[in-house]
């Protein structure tokens, strides 16, 4: 099989656990932090957990958007169906997208995140409208909005369904999926994004599966077509 094929598989499955631990730490350790939208509370729980909040930050955006991309080109690569191609094309666009987005959200929230730290020390106030500006400009970017993952996984299942890259119930799952996400853009219903993180967990481990081990229709061999039977 194309190494790309079996590197996109490793990509989806790592874009997975990114998703999972992101999910796990939010519940648990981090629950305080990311359940409030108080300056006042966020900033000394910042600043506590620091470290914590960095990794969660990496693992989440920039592990994240790395694997993003070699999972979206191999997702293209697959699709050669020709009714399938545009759709898969514009799905590459809204995957390198998203990835550059996302990489982007942590950029800003990482500097943001020790600069918060440094200055909550010195400025309390200060510290806290700081906070509310990087909490703002990272949850735009990512987190707080998740439609253009969501046209992303939509037009991918959408492509792969027509070029018969991957099977079809998975397709169905990624169409799915992108439903809360397309939903996250509507002011009110950003908690629409945890459906969508929960579904995209089950959709990237497929497809992760299905990279890995099996072989797009157009690559399987042909059934054997019957001999002709000869005259003597």
């Amino acid at each position: 099989m194309n190494t790309l094929q079996k590197v996109g598989g490793a990509a989806a499955s790592t874009a997975a656990g990114t998703f999972v631990f992101g999910i796990l730490l939010a519940l648990t350790r981090l629950n305080d932090y990311v359940s409030t939208d108080d300056p006042a509370v966020a900033v000394p729980l910042l600043v506590e957990n620091e470290q914590t909040l960095i990794l969660w930050n990496i693992v989440i955006t920039i592990v994240f958007g790395i694997v993003m991309v070699p999972l979206t080109i191999a997702l293209r690569d697959r699709v050669t169906h020709e009714r399938a191609g545009q759709l898969a094309r514009v799905a590459l666009v809204f995957g390198l997208l998203w990835a550059g987005v996302i990489i982007a959200a942590g950029m800003v929230i990482g500097v943001g995140l020790s600069t918060v730290s440094s200055l909550a020390s010195t400025d309390a106030e200060g510290a806290q409208q700081l906070w509310r500006a990087v909490d703002t400009v990272g949850n735009g970017l990512g987190g707080g909005n998740e439609v253009i993952g969501a046209v992303w996984v939509i037009a991918a299942s959408l492509a792969a369904w027509v070029g018969r890259a991957l099977p079809r119930w998975i397709c169905a799952i990624g169409i799915l999926a992108g439903i809360p996400g397309l939903v996250t853009v509507v002011p009110g219903f950003a908690d629409a994004g945890a459906a969508f993180g929960v579904a995209m967990i089950v959709w990237f481990s497929l497809v992760g599966i299905a990279l890995w081990y099996l072989r797009p229709a157009h690559e399987r061999a042909p059934a054997a077509a019957p001999l002709a039977s000869t005259s003597a």
